[in-house]
């Protein structure tokens, strides 16, 4: 390889691997590997790798992908299955993983269970029947068998073959729980989520311990257990309400999420009382409009887009290099964004109180 170039591809004519290798002078392998970004592409200089790229940008190069699928038996899809595809929790995730997708050539496939077992099991039938090179699942578990990789985000899997991209629940609670305590708050109300969302025992286990260590009485009559299948603000407002009209005996709401949240807020207002005047609200994930919300939501935020570039990243890897060892558990951390749902009770103004967000 001598690093001249020849003369240009001819006008008209579709630019192929070899016609372009041949103006880079360059073998049509070290093109294949810089534009397939294979794993032993790190051992091409850079400026190579640079002029590979700028060449098939000026020359509008497209692959052949069935032939690459012939060769390769790899189909360059993924397959994404999801709960449900509202405004959320789905999308700050999907924030992070399609640009990766994008990015790496892989196309995608998104189906929404609703979590119905018989969709989940006939989705994933569907998916593997298109031949889909990896699975990516959100707050979904697998329900059959499969060859290919799998990473999941929230999913919980114990299967020693899937990469699961978790949140430390325990530190979530405890800032959360902190937060409420520091601010004068002992008798508070406590949301737990649907059985389907796997993420419910996990986070439920955690504001247990939680409470037990900072001595606050979980009492039953102040505990919400949500049963309905739905992904709207009117996930919470009817089991606030419900609560509501059984006791006003508590001054702060730890909510499953700032969906239900968001109805919860409503359903305090709605019966004459003031959040966060009357009764302090937390959420749980930090979605698009929580920071414009009246109040704004002190939430619990999940590093959704961080989390979902890790899973798109981590399934890629384990597509192109199946041999390599990969993590069974990555875990995140969550933060604590306190903006105007929380305030002190009357009397606790000296209290330590975190600086607000927005």
């Amino acid at each position: 390889m001598t690093g001249k170039k020849s003369s240009p591809p001819e006008s008209g004519k579709p630019v192929t691997l070899k016609t372009l290798a041949d103006y880079l002078d360059l073998s049509p392998a070290t093109v294949s590997i810089v534009l397939n970004n294979s794993p032993v592409a790190s051992s091409i200089s850079t400026a190579t790798k640079q002029r590979v790229q700028d060449a098939a940008k000026k020359f509008k190069y497209r692959p052949n992908l069935h032939a690459r699928m012939l060769r390769s038996r790899v189909t360059n899809t993924v397959g994404i299955i999801v709960p449900e595809l509202s405004e959320g929790y789905f999308t700050g995730v999907m924030f992070g993983v399609e640009p990766y997708l994008l990015q790496t050539g892989f196309l995608y496939f998104t189906v929404s269970h609703l979590g119905r077992p018989d969709l989940k099991e006939e989705y994933q039938e569907l998916l593997m029947g298109r031949s889909v090179d990896g699975f990516l699942l959100v707050n979904t578990e697998l329900s059959l068998p499969t060859s290919v990789p799998v990473v999941g985000i929230s999913s919980h899997n114990k299967a020693p073959s899937v990469t699961n991209i978790i949140l430390d629940h325990g530190l979530a609670a405890s800032i959360a729980l902190r937060h409420l305590f520091d601010l004068g708050h002992r008798k508070i109300a406590f949301m737990k989520g649907q059985h389907y969302s796997l993420d419910s025992d996990a986070r439920w286990d955690a504001i247990l311990a939680v409470a037990q260590e900072l001595g606050i009485e979980m009492r039953p009559e102040l505990c919400i257990y949500l049963e309905e299948n739905l992904w709207s603000p009117a996930l919470g407002y009817p089991p606030v309400r419900e609560l509501l009209a059984r006791t006003r005996d508590f001054t702060a709401l730890f909510c499953f999420n700032d969906t239900s949240a968001i109805g919860a807020i409503r359903a305090i207002e709605d019966v004459g009382l003031n959040c966060p005047r009357d009764i302090s609200v937390v959420g749980f994930d930090d979605i698009i409009v929580a920071e414009f919300l009246t109040p704004r939501l002190t939430t619990v935020r999940q590093p959704l887009y961080k989390m979902g570039l890790a899973a798109a990243e981590l399934l890629i890897k384990r597509i192109q290099s199946p041999d390599k060892p990969f993590p069974h558990d990555v875990v995140f951390e969550p933060e604590l964004v306190v903006r105007e749902s929380t305030m002190a009770l009357s009397g606790t103004s000296s209290l330590k109180q975190p600086r607000r967000r927005r």
